[in-house]
């Protein structure tokens, strides 16, 4: 095994993660994965999908001198847009504009999707590097939401360097109130229609 190979989870995967899973005993195992073609560095028809159905995302940052920021981004599914298999893109609406990540990525354009969908019980952690572009009506046309009305203040690209979707476990299960609701609903509707059912049949007998 040649030690000196990269690998695309080295993302993560520092000398000094690798010492720590040897000592817990986990090295092993990721050695494997390495072997057998590592993480993804491109984004597939699944990911894509996964992806573009979430409405919410965290973006993690950091200043050039290493202090982290996480930020929540969020908005109607498809408000977050795969544009080709590296590059996923998003509308950054406006908020309370401190512009924390907006600083960070100005000096340190390493950064990191998270996205977790706690219906499925499903997590995604993409590396990458992220830019901060103009809103232009090109890009607002393309990539805004279909009548929602937040402003739009910047749009962030973020080109992939690699992904890895983690396993179920701790992940608790929710449902977002919109379909519980719906869901409710449904389920109302149904009970009326066998209520007046039961009536029915109870005036006939």
């Amino acid at each position: 095994m040649d030690a000196n190979k990269i690998f695309s989870s080295d993302v993560a995967f520092t000398p000094a993660v690798k010492a720590v899973q040897t000592q817990k005993g986990s090295r092993h195992a990721y050695a494997r994965m390495e072997q057998s073609g590592s993480w993804e560095t491109t984004i597939t028809a699944e990911a894509k999908k996964f992806i573009e159905t979430q409405t919410s995302v965290f973006l993690a940052t950091a200043s050039a001198d290493g202090q982290p920021y996480i930020q929540h981004r969020g908005g109607p599914a498809g408000f977050l847009h795969v544009l080709d298999e590296q590059t996923i893109g998003f509308i950054d609406f406006t908020g309370n504009r401190q512009f924390i990540s907006s600083g960070n990525l100005a000096e340190n354009s390493k950064s990191q999707l998270f996205l977790i969908d706690y219906a499925q019980r499903r997590r995604i952690k993409i590396w990458g590097e992220a830019s901060i572009v103009e809103a232009s009506a090109e890009r607002l046309a393309q990539m805004m939401p279909a009548a929602y009305t937040a402003q739009a203040e910047q749009v962030i690209l973020f080109k992939v360097s690699a992904w890895d979707a983690n396993c179920p476990k701790h992940i608790p299960q929710r449902f977002e109130a919109a379909d519980v609701g719906l869901a409710l609903a449904e389920r109302d509707q149904r009970i009326k229609q066998l209520e007046a059912e039961i009536k029915l049949l109870r005036s006939s007998v």
